[in-house]
């Protein structure tokens, strides 16, 4: 139902949907998984009773930011996706959309992002410099390094300190075990998410945490899940957070565990499919905060 309705929106000019393909609005996992944690970060900062302003500001804020980087990613990719199945259908690899045009949208969306983030205070709009650089360059580092996941870790957890200073005017230590609960979270994730890609990208020269990883990715991967949910177990009792969020880390953590076991064969389709499965893990930490506080 969500795509139809995305597609009816051809009816108002005949490119729409290129755009909405170059922002990934057909596909709002990337949205999801950045907006679970970013609120999660926002519930914790409000002790359970953040402003209704602020959880609009970061919400939308969350969906520009992401349209954002998934069109600074495909302008950086244009050369390399249409070598990758996957991907060789993208606006700009096939040119149904200008790198100029490319270029304007990601202007705007920053700017409309940016306007969001002056309805706040000082310190988050200082913070926002900060996110506004790393989303730009993190489409960039897989040239460089076989840690861009790294890297999109930082760029997806960021909100998180801000979501603090948003709510509290600053960021109190525990919060950056939230920061590093998300950045390992990504890369775990994200790490599936290369899989599925890590054949055309040995072949085209790409660099990703898949690629690095080779035959350990699983066992990485699994490592990396753990450890993000030792932080947020860590970070619990400093933010006075109790039975039911060790429930919604449960959840999570049978998530990772079926993940772990349903990517046995690495077979590209599955080892996406474990990637928007996080999704779930995310929704359920989530949960497991809001009803912490209800019920507290």
């Amino acid at each position: 139902m969500y795509q139809t309705l995305l597609r009816s929106t051809n009816r108002l000019h005949p490119r729409a949907w290129d755009f909405i393909q170059l922002t990934r609005l057909d596909k709002p996992i990337g949205i999801l998984l950045l907006l679970w944690p970013t609120l999660l970060a926002l519930w914790i900062a409000g002790e359970g009773s953040p402003s209704l302003a602020n959880v609009v500001i970061f919400t939308l804020g969350v969906i520009l930011m992401r349209s954002a980087g998934c069109v600074i990613n495909d302008f950086a990719d244009r050369n390399f996706d249409g070598h990758v199945q996957r991907t060789r259908t993208r606006p700009l690899a096939t040119g149904r959309v200008s790198t100029r045009e490319a270029w304007v949208l990601f202007a705007v969306l920053v700017g409309l992002s940016f306007g969001l983030v002056l309805l706040t205070n000082l310190p988050t709009i200082l913070l926002s410099f900060g996110a506004v650089a790393i989303a730009a360059l993190y489409p960039f580092m897989k040239r460089y390094t076989y840690y861009p996941q790294v890297v999109l870790g930082a760029a997806f957890s960021w909100g998180m300190p801000m979501a603090f200073t948003a709510e509290t005017g600053k960021v109190p230590a525990a919060a950056w075990l939230l920061l590093l609960f998300n950045l390992v979270w990504t890369v775990a994730y994200d790490t599936y998410y290369a899989m599925a890609d890590r054949e055309d990208d040995l072949k085209i020269g790409v660099r990703s945490t898949a690629v690095l990883f080779g035959d350990a990715d699983r066992t990485i991967i699994a490592l990396l899940q753990g450890l993000a949910l030792l932080c947020l177990l860590l970070a619990a009792p400093r933010f006075e957070l109790g039975l039911l969020f060790m429930l919604g880390l449960a959840m999570a953590a049978a998530c990772f565990v079926w993940q772990f076991l349903t990517t046995a064969s690495r077979e590209p389709a599955l080892c996406f499919r474990a990637f928007l499965h996080n999704h779930w893990a995310g929704l359920a930490i989530f949960l497991g905060v809001i009803l912490d506080y209800a019920f507290a």
